[in-house]
């Protein structure tokens, strides 16, 4: 029996398999990326997956192995492993553990709104999980100390809590399906508090920028605040239709004869839609920018400028990790 032709070394798996240019191309990646199915997967599937990449990158082809199993150990390696690090990423802050574990907390939160101990557990509950997922997806290869971890955490959950209840507070005399969006007030600000206390070591030195082909050039603060825009724009849109359209559907449902009779669905059912409403927000709202983001030299700071100009004084544009 013949052997199958070897691959060859060309395919650049440094890039995803799908153009990225492209929103469709992205939202391709990012359904592979997400795919909660990723977390079954174990400890000696992943090593292998990695071991197939990182000798293929070496210019080693494993026997037999097609492109279609080198992609599929791509993506297996990319989702459990940092892309900057190289280290294995926490189990739930993966990005296939988005799904999952935000369609049980946002189910939660949106079921259990009305007394304020809830509103306070579910919010703590919510910031721990987020800090978790931005501090394993943070863009770079710079440690976060522990004091800026657990200063980023406490400002996040107290920025949420505080925003729940303000909103909870003003809801009280208006009609109920109002207060059933307090959460999403509550997760927004949270977003654009805690990402960018979790990443404020990149804010501050700066994250890698490189050429189009990987060399590292330099670190940039002007390219850690546009991927930390993007990521907050982003985790905002996620959580949009996931805490907007539920609460419509829940506020007619309980209306009807059918949740009065059996209360004890309202929360299986809020976690169930929450989660047919993430499968397909996530990846799409991952897709929303490029993982791999560029600007043009120009809008870097002067000294990166100055940097740059001395190794390439033609290159227009630099590119880096925007983070998840």
């Amino acid at each position: 029996q013949k052997m199958p032709p070897s691959l060859p070394a060309t395919i650049n798996i440094q890039e995803p398999r799908w153009d990225q240019s492209t929103f469709q191309g992205r939202a391709k990646h990012f359904f592979m990326v997400t795919d909660p199915r990723n977390l079954l997967l174990s400890g000696a599937t992943l090593e292998e997956a990695r071991r197939v990449v990182e000798d293929y990158r070496a210019g080693t082809v494993h026997p037999g192995l097609t492109e279609d199993q080198l992609w599929r150990a791509k993506y297996i390696y990319d989702s459990a492993f940092h892309p900057d690090t190289g280290e294995k990423m926490i189990l739930v802050g993966r990005m296939s553990a988005q799904v999952p574990m935000n369609m049980t907390i946002t189910g939660c939160m949106l079921t259990f709104y009305r007394t304020t101990p809830a509103v306070l557990f579910w919010q703590w509950v919510n910031q721990s999980f987020n800090a978790i997922v931005n501090y394993t997806n943070r863009s770079g290869d710079a440690p976060i100390t522990p004091s800026q971890l657990g200063t980023a955490y406490v400002s996040a959950t107290m920025g949420a809590v505080v925003t729940a209840l303000g909103l909870k507070s003003l809801t009280k005399h208006l009609p109920a399906i109002i207060g059933r969006y307090v959460p999403f007030g509550a997760v927004a600000a949270a977003n654009c508090i805690n990402i960018p206390l979790m990443r404020q070591r990149e804010l501050k030195l700066g994250i890698p920028v490189t050429d189009e082909n990987g060399n590292r050039l330099g670190e940039s603060t002007a390219a850690a605040q546009k991927a930390i825009f993007q990521v907050v724009v982003s985790r905002i849109g996620m959580a949009v239709p996931a805490m907007a359209i539920p609460p419509v559907i829940m506020n007619m449902l309980e209306k009807r004869a059918f949740l009065k009779r059996y209360p004890y669905l309202n929360a299986p059912l809020q976690v169930g839609l929450v989660g047919l409403c993430l499968v397909f927000a996530t990846p799409l709202c991952c897709a929303l920018f490029p993982q791999k983001s560029s600007m043009p030299v120009s809008s870097l700071e002067p000294e990166v400028q100055d940097k740059i100009r001395k190794k390439d004084p033609w290159l227009e544009t630099v590119y880096f990790n925007k983070g998840l």
